[in-house]
């Protein structure tokens, strides 16, 4: 998951750098569960769209929504250590696919494309064309 304010920060330095035609942006296919507090060196876990909707679900806890990162994220606890989940949703995919022509990049590239979810997909598909590089 990137917040999309990152992402603008990144991609405004990028176009400084680079042609935009030739940028491709980087569009994270996972979310993370931290454990908190966080400590500095502590690894998040990597989990897929599909998972952390379940997770939350599975704790019945409300998915919240950060407009300033355009990402939903929500917090839960199990077994007393609680924990924060941070995840892509259509709505913040969305705003991140409109990035493209904002920038007038050459377009997006997924990561762990083996994690399927589905409404990104249809998000995607709705605003552009896709090809298999």
């Amino acid at each position: 998951m990137s917040p999309i304010n990152e992402v603008r920060r990144v991609l405004d330095y990028a176009v400084t750098e680079i042609p935009p035609e030739k940028i491709l942006m980087g569009m994270p296919n996972y979310g993370y569960d931290w454990t908190l507090p966080f400590m500095r060196g502590t690894p998040a876990r990597s989990l897929s769209f599909t998972e952390a909707v379940e997770l939350a679900q599975k704790y019945g806890v409300e998915i919240q929504y950060d407009e300033t990162a355009q990402a939903p994220f929500f917090y839960y606890t199990d077994n007393g250590q609680q924990h924060v989940v941070w995840f892509d949703d259509p709505r913040g995919i969305e705003a991140k696919l409109k990035l493209i022509d904002d920038y007038d990049l050459a377009g997006a590239s997924f990561w762990t494309v083996n994690r399927c979810y589905v409404p990104n997909w249809l998000v995607q598909q709705n605003l552009f064309e896709t090809v298999k590089l």
